[in-house]
């Protein structure tokens, strides 16, 4: 399963982004979703993260501002990002498992599958 994430680039203080995963060969049906980001110098951290029913996670910084969904064929997620900060300057992955236990959404190593990432820069 290839994860293929697009969608990154410049944008300005303020400004918008959406973000887009899709996997080949497959849907997301059933599948935990999630995105994470990696800054430069720092350690990948969790962003958000969507399960099958609907339920979604948020870190405390991106709450309010960023909103994961899931196209209706379920071929696609999504991540909205509105009221962007230079802090939010990363590379963003999308990642997604068949299996991640409640609690534990925010850990990268709960996901087997991971996409190769897209960059976002936000301009102060």
């Amino acid at each position: 399963v290839q994860l293929q994430a697009s969608g990154g680039g410049l944008v300005q203080t303020g400004g918008s982004l959406r973000l887009s995963c899709a996997a080949s060969g497959r849907t997301f049906s059933n599948s935990i979703m999630g995105w994470f980001r990696r800054a430069p110098g720092k350690e990948r951290e969790f962003v958000a993260a969507l399960r099958p029913s609907g339920m979604t996670y948020y870190a405390d910084i991106v709450k309010d501002r960023f909103t994961i969904s899931r196209a209706n064929n379920k071929t696609m997620i999504y991540l909205q990002m509105n009221s962007l900060k230079p802090e939010d300057t990363a590379v963003y992955y999308c990642a997604f498992d068949r299996s991640v236990r409640f609690g534990l959404e925010h850990v990268g190593k709960s996901y087997l599958f991971w996409g190769q990432g897209t960059q976002v820069t936000v301009s102060s």
